[in-house]
């Protein structure tokens, strides 16, 4: 079994929707690894309450992680800050939409907060925990275009999870400038079809944050008039909360007696 951390890690990312509880002997063939090293990691995973017992020798994921997301949401400071703002700027929107914030993890994007106002036509791909691809969507490309290119090279060598040709990361390339240019992007249907998504963003290298304030609308309702009302109810929001940040308003949330 591999040594350290990542024993632990690759058993727990076994676990998903697809199939949510794992046998050992089922985690072991996955894994290629003997079944009793497998149950030693599982036994101080349990112990430790990221695995719990379930039914007939199945294992599922456990209660540290709910400690753990309260921990993120009431300290990190961009979900912190962000996400009570959220439903103010869905507001201001005044159209069905979905409100994002988004950060860079790994290799890939992840939506830290969210929330939703109205019907939309399909509902959105980005929620809150679940990674989306790197180079596809508003959302992404904004993260991306902050990065710096060195970084970027080595996130961008793979699209779609393919080995990307040379005229895919020039175009993408070309597509990053021109979000750098504008300091916002638009993106219709990339994600979710009929969907559209506007994103400006939030980077804060002095705190490791290079993430995106973004909206998901209707792409049949999104007009020039829309899109440039939203896009500065955008930039409003992310200049206030880059300000909020940079300035160190970060505190934790005192617990609650």
């Amino acid at each position: 079994m591999a040594a350290g951390l990542s024993r632990f890690v690759r058993i727990l990312r076994l676990f998903g929707e697809a199939k949510a509880t794992w046998t050992v002997p089922e985690m072991a063939a996955a894994l290629g690894q003997p079944a009793s090293s497998v149950y030693r990691a599982v036994r101080e995973l349990v112990a430790e309450a990221f695995l719990e017992p379930a039914t007939e020798a199945h294992y599922r994921l456990g209660a540290a992680f709910v400690e753990f997301d309260r921990l993120v949401r009431r300290t990190d400071p961009l979900t912190r800050i962000g996400e009570p703002r959220l439903a103010d700027i869905a507001a201001q929107a005044g159209v069905p939409c979905a409100v994002l914030l988004a950060r860079l993890y790994g290799d890939t994007v992840m939506c830290v907060a969210d929330t939703r106002a109205g019907d939309l036509p399909a509902t959105p791909s980005y929620e809150r925990g679940r990674p989306m691809p790197l180079t596809r969507g508003a959302t992404s490309k904004t993260i991306l275009a902050q990065l710096p290119a060195r970084r970027l090279v080595r996130l961008i060598d793979t699209i779609d999870g393919a080995a990307a040709a040379p005229e895919q990361i020039a175009a993408l390339r070309e597509i990053l400038a021109g979000v750098r240019r504008r300091g916002h992007c638009v993106s219709r249907g990339d994600i979710d079809d009929g969907l559209a998504g506007l994103a400006v963003p939030i980077a804060l290298p002095q705190l490791g944050i290079a993430a995106s304030l973004s909206l998901v609308v209707e792409a049949a309702r999104l007009d020039p008039a829309l899109e440039h009302r939203l896009v500065l109810l955008l930039v409003a929001s992310a200049g206030w909360l880059v300000a909020r940040l940079g300035a160190g308003d970060d505190a934790p949330t005192a617990a609650a007696s």
